[in-house]
């Protein structure tokens, strides 16, 4: 077990400091810390970067660094819009006409869309400025280029979407609670990000800088509890690579207490493949044989799909 490292780090979610060093370097190889909270087993970069320092990289680097592209490729966009669909779909036995949709890091705008051609009232906001525009003159979506926490009223949305988001947060507790506050009263809350218990990588590509939090569900079902929102429905399992929840707004519950010795479980499961175990994992390979159907038909399809999605928007 590594010693705890040298840190003024506090745990988001249980408030401890007794961390332990699980990586020094990111996905790349560059130095990078990774802690455990032996208290709770949340995952986060040590030490975390000031909201400052967040607000600065996503406004300006996030989109070239993490994808390589400042404009959205026609791939990008086709792949964002069946997400939305998917999203969409996942959520309809909740969702009733007419009520509203507010997404947080709206990215290309693809999801608030799709909302928005299925008769809802769907708008968001995403702080990159370079993304926003496209999603404005290309999408014609109503997505505000601006900070979560620069925004103090957005409506009481029935909805809100939070899709791989979360971890991006210097504070995710601050960011939820500041999401409660905006959500109507007995307003839904849909949660995904990334399953660092899946696992979603082999543990040499699983931390890097844009992802300041590592979340499995048990941690970030307790910190949704403790911010003021309990769970409706968990639409994917502890084996998938992403986190699915959705979560109504309720009162603020002490939930990190039933975590004690969780973080026994997320060392175990972060380190329970090698390089070869997890490639030959039939999950693994069958959800590797679709996404290479699905990168066949975005290379062969994607120019087509977005010519046609754009002149149908454009259209009305």
């Amino acid at each position: 077990m590594s010693p705890s490292p040298s840190t003024d780090t506090t745990c988001d979610l249980c408030g401890g400091s007794d961390f332990e060093l699980l990586s020094g370097r990111d996905r790349h190889g560059s130095p990078l810390r990774t802690g455990l909270c032996r208290g709770c087993g949340l995952v986060m970069h040590l030490p975390v970067p000031s909201e400052a320092e967040v607000a600065e990289y996503y406004a300006t680097r996030y989109r070239q660094d993490y994808h390589g592209e400042r404009q959205p490729s026609p791939r990008r966009v086709m792949r964002a819009w069946k997400n939305g669909e998917r999203i969409h779909a996942q959520l309809k036995p909740w969702l009733k006409p007419g009520m509203s949709v507010f997404e947080i890091g709206a990215g290309i705008g693809c999801t608030v869309k799709v909302f928005e051609t299925h008769g809802l009232d769907a708008r968001g906001i995403e702080p990159n400025s370079d993304f926003n525009r496209y999603s404005r003159d290309r999408i014609h979506t109503r997505i505000d280029n601006t900070n979560l926490y620069d925004l103090a009223d957005a409506g009481s949305p029935d909805l809100i979407l939070l899709v791989h988001v979360i971890e991006h947060f210097s504070s995710p507790r601050r960011a939820l609670t500041h999401i409660h506050s905006l959500l109507a009263d007995d307003g839904l809350f849909y949660v995904e990000c990334p399953n660092l218990t899946g696992p979603f990588a082999t543990f040499a590509r699983m931390f890097h800088y844009a992802h300041i939090y590592n979340f499995s569900h048990q941690t970030l079902i307790a910190l949704a509890r403790e911010c003021g929102f309990e769970p409706v429905a968990r639409l994917s399992d502890d084996s998938e690579p992403d986190i699915q929840l959705l979560f109504r707004k309720s009162e603020p519950v002490k939930a990190a207490a039933t975590l004690a010795g969780h973080a026994d479980e997320v060392r175990a499961a972060v380190r329970r493949h090698n390089m070869l175990s997890y490639h030959l994992r039939p999950d693994y390979l069958k959800r590797r044989l679709r996404k290479l159907g699905s990168y066949l038909a975005e290379a062969l399809g994607a120019g087509r799909f977005v010519r046609r999605l754009l002149a149908r928007l454009e259209n009305g």
